[in-house]
């Protein structure tokens, strides 16, 4: 945990270094305090001793030891003076507030003796750095020890009490031992206080530069830790709070931007994924048209095979039934039954003959004598064709024709063929009054009319009717062979299955849209140009 979580680590080492930093602060400061209180207490304590060597030397003089030693004693009371002696040249204590040791000697070897007698000859003059020192008793007190020497003055030399030769020049010390109990009290209740203090320092730092640390740079970083989880798991619409212009901020700024183009790279990737599927889905639709348009060719091909067949093998005995029918015709009164007869036989056998020319025409693979030639003229001529028995019926022909229409490329015959099987479909769809609406216009492929060729200009010829409109079963059906959904005897089911292949076979396409009651529209889409492969001529030179 300690080594993943950046504000811990953060926190605790700026506790250790803060702690570290006012720990050594501390000692610094103490040290400096104590040294400076020693030396004030040194300073203090050599004053006493030169106060007692200037206040006992006119009783010395006088030879009033009793004053001298008063004077001793009333210093030895002091508060913190542990004790006060002085010790003549030969070591021994003449003066002491602490009776009892009066007349003992002490050896040189000894505190305060030693600092001066380190050598066989002693030190005459002694820094004042040097006339103190520190020392623990055996009971761990601390004890500072101060010596003053007493100097045979002229005026002490000279006097009748005293037996002192002049080249001694001194005479005795004055010893001064000083308690540092109440220094080393103030030491401790210095150290705690500065131990709390430094501990209030270092919480109080800890605690500021730990909001500094979680504002400046904490809280950005979790922004910029849950922003990247988000967008790790998709979600790309989360921006990070941009809170100063800092390098944070520019990061901020900068993943958001990322995030951004992330974003818009995926909404490319994705219109490019529904492109994608959109092209796959054309060309499986194209795909399935062909396989539609191979399946309608084969199915034409067998059908074809089949009527072909049928038509050999009827044609020759109706051709002898209607011949020796027309001579018995010839024999009979006009008014006889007989005669009505066989005026039913003949009309029925020929109509069995045109029956059997249609499938001959079918299952033949006729080649179109091709070549350019006006749509407009040969759609006039057609409903002109139509139009009477249509009018007999109620229904109204109109026709919306572009004068600008170019020539179109084909058999003009079997192309007439076309648009009379798609009108008389028309007329028949529609029960009672209706009406037929022929147009013609240039049309431009967006997509090509058949797989693998280029989209080419082309010519659209539309027929609307208002009948009873084709439904969704039938509509995938009315180009088979022999379908029909009309009455008996009122269609062969050949009609749109022949114009289905004289349009393939002229390179275009015919359409059918139909809404059952509404009506139905057959769209007929003929080339402009020839293929590269077909001659270019006009449909005169193609008729000749």
């Amino acid at each position: 945990m300690f080594q993943n979580n950046l504000k811990l680590k953060v926190s605790l080492y700026l506790i250790i270094a803060l702690s570290t930093a006012m720990g050594l602060f501390t000692f610094l400061i103490v040290k400096h305090q104590m040294e400076e209180l020693e030396s004030e207490v040194s300073r203090h304590v050599t004053q006493i001793s030169e106060v007692i060597v200037k206040s006992t030397r006119y009783a010395m003089l006088l030879n009033e030891r009793d004053n001298a030693e008063q004077i001793i004693h009333d210093v030895g009371k002091q508060h913190s003076i542990e004790r006060v002696r002085v010790i003549n040249k030969d070591g021994k204590i003449i003066h002491s507030n602490h009776p009892a040791e009066i007349g003992s000697s002490i050896d040189q070897q000894s505190e305060p003796c030693v600092k001066c007698h380190k050598t066989s000859k002693p030190l005459v003059h002694v820094p004042d750095n040097k006339r103190w020192t520190i020392y623990r008793t055996n009971e761990g007190k601390r004890m500072l020890a101060s010596m003053q020497a007493i100097r045979n003055e002229p005026s002490c030399s000279s006097a009748a009490c005293h037996e002192h030769p002049k080249n001694q020049m001194v005479l005795g010390v004055v010893d001064i031992v000083y308690s540092l109990d109440e220094i080393d009290q103030k030491k401790e209740t210095h150290v705690a206080y500065l131990i709390g203090f430094s501990l209030g320092f270092i919480l109080l730092v800890s605690v500021s530069f730990g909001v500094l640390l979680q504002r400046l740079i904490y809280r950005p970083l979790n922004d910029l830790n849950s922003g990247a989880k988000k967008i790790s798991v998709g979600d790309l619409e989360h921006l990070i709070p941009v809170r100063s212009a800092d390098e944070f901020g520019h990061v901020a700024s900068s993943f958001n931007q990322m995030t951004l183009a992330l974003k818009k790279s995926q909404a490319g990737m994705q219109e490019f994924v529904h492109g994608l599927e959109f092209k796959v889905k054309e060309r499986t639709d194209e795909l399935l048209a062909a396989k539609a348009e191979i399946a309608q060719a084969e199915k034409l091909a067998a059908v074809g095979q089949l009527a072909s067949g049928i038509a050999h093998e009827l044609n020759n005995p109706l051709t002898g039934v209607l011949t020796f029918t027309s001579l018995l015709r010839k024999k009979m009164a006009d008014d006889s039954q007989d005669a009505e007869d066989l005026d039913l036989v003949i009309r029925e056998t020929k109509r069995c003959a045109s029956i059997i020319k249609r499938l001959l025409d079918f299952a033949r693979e006729k080649v179109p004598v091709k070549g350019f030639f006006n749509l407009n003229p040969l759609i006039q001529d057609t409903v002109r064709f139509v139009d009477r028995p249509a009018a007999l019926q109620q229904i109204e022909i109109r026709t919306d024709l572009d004068a600008g229409l170019p020539q179109v490329w084909g058999d003009a015959d079997l192309i007439k063929q076309v648009i009379l099987n798609v009108l008389v479909n028309a007329q028949q769809a529609i029960e009672g009054p209706g009406k037929i609406f022929v147009e013609s216009r240039p049309y431009l492929a967006k997509a090509p009319v058949k797989s693998g060729v280029a989209p080419v200009p082309m010519v659209e010829m539309a027929v609307k009717d208002t009948g009873c409109g084709i439904s969704e079963a039938n509509l995938l059906r009315i180009f088979d062979p022999f379908f029909t959904s009309k009455e008996v005897g009122k269609g062969t089911g050949l009609g749109l299955s022949v114009s289905y292949g004289i349009i393939k076979a002229h390179g275009g396409a015919i359409k059918v849209e139909s809404t059952v009651g509404v009506g139905t529209t057959f769209r007929i889409y003929l080339p402009i140009k020839p293929p590269l492969d077909e001659p270019e001529r006009n449909a005169d030179e193609s008729t000749q």
